[in-house]
């Protein structure tokens, strides 16, 4: 199965684990759970969904690669200690706790997360002292003498023979005792995920114009010639960054996230293309709508890859429009969460107002703080609570201007002002997102036609996280009507809030 398929099967399993009866008892006892056993080349992205699954869950995460591991690291330390058997002192050998146990254990101390998922990597690639001991974790989820904590969900991942010569087969016994899931590339797959983290435009296109260049591992005379999903993931990080600084993007820093001269040559020579693509057809005015006639023209004389990588360009340019507006909206759905009970202890306790709102952004701060030591905090997320916080700290400020008053009544009057000021500016945003995705489908009209480039337009749109988010909460006319069965976009569609519900002064109960 691909990538995305595992992440479900995953999902449902540790959902099934953690389903307690009335007497908070797991309905799988702990012994009968069978750990999670994933099989897949390297770099296909095995580790980015276990931390996907964590911060999507709500579970903590303890991750270890058990290739680092020796038998004393994993099991404990032995000590010595006297024991009494049937009123005989015996001498006898104990373990202290395996780091990894304790690790899980810690982490439960320092958050408070009392379930998780304790994902252990390159499992079948452990040392000769370590595969017996290995093998009765995996059967009985303990390390020397201790067990893993009632709550946390074992999770293994390892490669196949063929990519790593250390790789030790599991007997039968084992393999009963687990939940194998094998995993293949597929970019297709890859790419719903690259929409939804925004992996680099220029990526995008060149993988739909080379799919065959998205995963490779070759011999070759001069070794392993290789290139990944999370080569290419890294690259793009790295490729934002330079750009940033205005560094130049080469063959010679390709050829170190793609470990093939081959692809790597051939990407850099596609990403200079990219930008003088980028550079032409001025994105920024077609999404205007104020495409000159030179542009127009060109795209309508240009060989297919050449078109390809126009409506790269002009997705990308749209997602970023999109993405800033439905982030505001995350935040200013959880501010709105925390603003009205704090404006209800405001308003009718004796209460200082600045005192309220400094609890709540240390309220905010702990919890980020916990979830991210957790491992269930993504960075989208956390980006997401430091506007938030910020905003509260925004706030206080208001209310430390305006002590002399004094009145609760005034107090969060000024609080909701600043917030429906935020959403007004958000609905102007959002208006402004959505005029340019109507003018991305009138280029595209007057351009193409009906041609198969607004079939393209509109399944990437629907694929794209942002971008589909986007249409199933503010709507777009354009691309209903050129999505005339509405089926990508029923599977996409989600519930959102509405705007108007983000009005802190209605139907208020404070």
């Amino acid at each position: 199965m691909n990538i995305k398929e595992a992440k479900q099967q995953i999902k449902n399993a540790i959902t099934a684990y953690l389903t307690q009866d009335e007497f908070s008892n797991f309905k799988i006892p702990i012994e009968r759970q069978r750990p999670i056993l994933l099989i897949g080349a390297p770099g296909i992205g095995k580790t980015a969904i276990m931390e996907q699954i964590a911060q999507e869950l709500g579970l903590g995460l303890i991750a270890y690669s058990m290739t680092h591991h020796t038998r004393q690291s994993a099991l404990g330390l032995p000590y010595i200690i006297k024991k009494t058997y049937g009123g005989q002192e015996y001498t006898v050998s104990e373990y202290t706790m395996s780091e990894i146990i304790a690790s899980v254990y810690e982490l439960i101390e320092q958050t408070g997360f009392q379930h998780g998922i304790l994902f252990l990597d390159e499992i079948n690639c452990v040392s000769e002292t370590l595969t017996p001991s290995m093998l009765q974790f995996l059967q009985f989820k303990i390390f020397g003498r201790h067990r893993v904590p009632d709550g946390w969900v074992v999770v293994t991942a390892g490669n196949p023979p063929q990519f790593n010569k250390s790789v030790h087969e599991f007997d039968v016994v084992t393999l009963d005792r687990l939940k194998r899931i094998d995993i293949e590339p597929d970019f297709e797959a890859w790419k719903e995920y690259a929409y939804k983290i925004g992996v680099h435009a220029s990526i995008m296109t060149y993988l739909e114009i080379k799919k065959d260049d998205f995963y490779k591992v070759e011999t070759t005379v001069e070794g392993r010639a290789f290139v990944t999903a999370r080569g290419w993931d890294d690259l793009s990080q790295m490729i934002k960054l330079y750009e940033q600084h205005g560094l130049p993007v080469d063959e010679n820093l390709v050829v170190q996230y793609l470990q093939n001269k081959t692809v790597a040559k051939s990407f850099s020579i596609y990403y200079d293309l990219y930008n003088k693509y980028k550079s032409d057809y001025k994105a920024d005015a077609i999404l205007a709508g104020k495409a000159s006639s030179e542009i127009k023209n060109r795209a309508q004389s240009a060989k297919f890859d050449e078109r390809l990588s126009l409506l790269g360009l002009l997705l990308d340019a749209i997602t970023t429009e999109v993405r800033n507006v439905m982030e505001d909206e995350k935040v200013l759905t959880q501010l709105m969460e925390i603003l009205k009970p704090a404006l209800v202890k405001i308003s009718r306790q004796n209460v200082d107002p600045e005192c309220v709102i400094t609890q709540e952004i240390e309220n905010q701060k702990e919890a980020a703080r916990h979830a991210k030591q957790a491992g269930a905090l993504s960075s989208d997320a956390q980006r997401i609570a430091n506007h938030v916080i910020s905003i509260l700290e925004k706030q206080r400020g208001i209310l430390s201007r305006s002590q002399k008053d004094n009145a609760s009544t005034l107090c969060t009057k000024r609080i909701e002002d600043d917030f429906n000021m935020r959403v007004e500016l958000l609905s102007k945003a959002a208006k402004q997102a959505g005029k340019k995705l109507d003018n991305l489908f009138n280029f595209c009209e007057e351009v193409f036609g009906e041609g198969q480039e607004l079939l393209i337009l509109v399944t990437e749109l629907t694929m794209n996280y942002q971008t589909a988010r986007f249409i199933s909460r503010f709507g777009s006319e354009s691309y209903f009507k050129h999505n005339k069965e509405l089926m990508f976009y029923e599977r996409q569609k989600e519930l959102i809030f509405e705007i108007e519900k983000l009005k802190l002064d209605e139907n208020k109960n404070y």
